[in-house]
């Protein structure tokens, strides 16, 4: 189980590295779609990572929040932009409180960890 939690920890840390160092440019029409994007992706990865120390892990239930998360967004903020009304905050939202949701229930278990070995 932790070998695939370093797994994906030590991946994140690489595509931070490589998104942060690659001289790609974004026109800023596309700012809320970026955004919106890296919240989605976060919220799977942390998800998957929460799954992996529950042992609940399932690649397919992994793949299919990580796209169907993304498309949804990606549609809130298409049709929000045609609207004139900004619905993917709903979305911001949305993936802010379960990104911090899953990083506190890893945080316990990691914290849990260290205080059952000591």
């Amino acid at each position: 189980m932790w070998v695939s939690v370093w797994l994906a920890v030590i991946g994140l840390i690489i595509g931070f590295g490589i998104g942060l160092n690659l001289p790609v440019f974004l026109p800023a029409a596309y700012a809320k779609y970026l955004g919106i994007a890296i919240l989605a992706a976060l919220d799977s990865v942390f998800g998957g990572i929460r799954a992996a120390m529950e042992e609940k892990f399932d690649n397919i239930v992994f793949l299919s929040g990580f796209v169907g998360n993304a498309l949804m967004a990606a549609l809130l903020v298409f049709i929000g932009d045609r609207l004139g009304v900004d619905i993917y905050i709903a979305a911001v939202v949305a993936f802010g409180v379960r990104l911090f949701q899953n990083l506190g229930i890893i945080r316990r278990y990691v914290v849990g960890r260290k205080n059952e070995a000591a």
